[in-house]
């Protein structure tokens, strides 16, 4: 699915993956097949990916909720406002009715392994987003411990790194000492599940946002929009996980690579993906959600 349909629904927002509805106090995620590489659109879906993120996104949150509360209200298609049952083919599976939330404006990141832009930072100055770490790491070494790397959360082009004191300039110190324990309970508690499957979270980003149930004005901090889904962050095979080298990963990077080895300017319009590219991504999609929940597509 490209692009969801639900006519006498507002649609409120149309992003790169997903469409959202509003219901008032409540949101309708939709998660389309949609796929971007380097911020731009491709003209290519893959079929079921919306599924997986969904569904990927769902199990984490259900895996995390005692770590911090998020946003889900039910993915059951069933339970939908009745306005919404007439699309039920299109929802199920790949959509979710959530809480209303103030959007926190920064992207948190969690690193537990130096790899991507963090590599390429270290390799100039022996920082990531002005933490220093220890001299000679190499590409792919795990972490002494994970990091806290947040970024701007920019609507077009490209997030920019930001030092945890730019945060606290930005949103108080309380808060953003709130964002990065977050980040990393959540982290450390899902790299460790996924280890004993098999798999390596390298890095990862959340969102989170604030609802003020009952006029509060403190409110309450939560999770919102995606979680530990291919697409957010950098999954590894610990089988061929090796430190010194660019492991493969089951996120878009394979896309990213095909679309690189074109010679693709980075521009839109961007060339369609060819079956053989379209049929690999959607393996290691559907293979991430396999192997970290034990399910297949629904």
């Amino acid at each position: 699915m490209q692009e969801s349909s639900l006519p006498g629904v507002p649609l409120l927002t149309r992003g790169k993956v997903r469409d959202m509805y509003d219901l008032g106090d409540q949101l309708l995620i939709v998660v389309s097949d949609r796929i971007s590489a380097f911020d731009v659109v491709l003209p290519t879906a893959i079929p079921g990916k919306g599924k997986v993120l969904n569904q990927l996104s769902a199990y984490w949150f259900e895996q995390t909720q005692d770590l911090l509360p998020n946003h889900v209200l039910t993915t059951d298609v069933d339970d939908y406002p009745a306005e919404l049952q007439v699309h039920a083919a299109q929802l199920t599976g790949r959509s979710m009715l959530v809480r209303r939330a103030e959007r926190i404006d920064i992207e948190c990141v969690a690193r537990g392994y130096i790899t991507g832009s963090g590599w390429a930072e270290y390799q100039k100055s022996g920082t990531v987003c002005g933490i220093r770490l220890p001299a000679g790491l190499i590409e792919a070494q795990q972490l002494p411990e994970p990091i806290f790397t947040p970024t701007t959360k920019a609507e077009t082009g490209h997030d920019e790194p930001l030092t945890f004191e730019e945060v606290e300039a930005l949103i108080g110190r309380p808060l953003a000492a709130q964002l990065r324990d977050a980040t990393l309970a959540i982290y450390a508690a899902a790299a460790e599940q996924a280890r004993e499957r098999g798999i390596i979270i390298a890095d990862t980003k959340m969102e989170f946002g604030i609802v003020r149930d009952n006029g509060s004005a403190a409110g309450q901090l939560i999770l919102i929009d995606e979680l530990l889904t291919p697409d957010s962050s950098r999954f590894w095979d610990t089988e061929t996980y090796e430190p010194g080298s660019n492991p493969p990963s089951y996120d878009k990077q394979y896309v990213r690579d095909y679309l690189s080895a074109t010679g693709w300017n980075k521009a839109p319009p961007a060339p369609s993906l060819p079956p053989e590219v379209v049929a690999r991504t959607q393996e290691k999609y559907a293979d991430a959600l396999r192997r970290l929940t034990g399910r297949d597509v629904a």
